[in-house]
């Protein structure tokens, strides 16, 4: 889930590297479940047994041949492509941001500040009980945000605790306080637990009870 110290840097510290803030480290950092690729699976497959069926028909027509060719070749194609979405695929919490980098040519970034969200649900299906994911629902303040559901994320109930830590956690780099990136209101942490009371109005002169 997170990149282990030393050696190759997975994928996702790469991404990390060129979309994170100076001083921003990832605390979370994942794709999206093996099982998203179920459904495209499934139809690459059933288009490749019609493309075998038909290319197997008549093997001497030339014309059935590379139509059948030309749909196993689609499906293989179709199915490479969206395993490589997949890969490239990554969600990443920092204390400051949600990310969710896409795109195999072209690279797209969408991210949610952390302050911004008011509420996280997590849905597990009964599939996603039995192969371990889970669906994110963000709900942020404002206008309706990009990122504001991220489905089939593995692990989805440590991802839940790891999360809620750090946006209802007690530590002021969370999304209780500070500016967009996280940063505490005018250059001072928020307190951590000391508690401030004001001090009492002094009594008039003359007032009952006064010294």
């Amino acid at each position: 889930m997170t990149g282990p110290g030393g050696g190759r840097p997975p994928r996702w510290a790469k991404d990390a590297a060129k979309y994170l803030l100076p001083g921003e480290q990832a605390v979370v950092a994942t794709r999206r479940h093996w099982a998203v690729l179920l459904w495209p699976g499934a139809n690459a497959l059933a288009v490749l047994l019609v493309g075998l069926w038909v290319l197997t028909l008549d093997p001497d027509n030339r014309f059935s041949s590379g139509v059948g060719l030309l749909v196993v070749v689609g499906a293989l194609g179709w199915f490479a492509l969206r395993a490589g979405e997949w890969w490239m695929r990554h969600f990443i919490v920092t204390r400051r941001r949600v990310l969710l980098t896409s795109g195999i040519v072209a690279r797209t970034v969408t991210l949610l500040p952390l302050r911004r969200i008011t509420d996280l649900t997590w849905k597990e299906t009964v599939l996603g009980q039995v192969l371990g994911y889970g669906t994110f629902r963000f709900e942020s303040a404002g206008s309706q945000q990009a990122l504001s559901q991220i489905t089939f994320l593995p692990r989805a109930d440590l991802l839940y605790r790891e999360v809620s830590e750090l946006l209802f956690g007690s530590d002021w780099g969370g999304a209780a306080g500070g500016d967009d990136e996280g940063n505490p209101e005018n250059g001072h942490p928020a307190p951590t637990g000391q508690r401030r009371d004001t001090q009492p109005i002094p009594r008039l002169p003359g007032a009952p009870g006064a010294a």
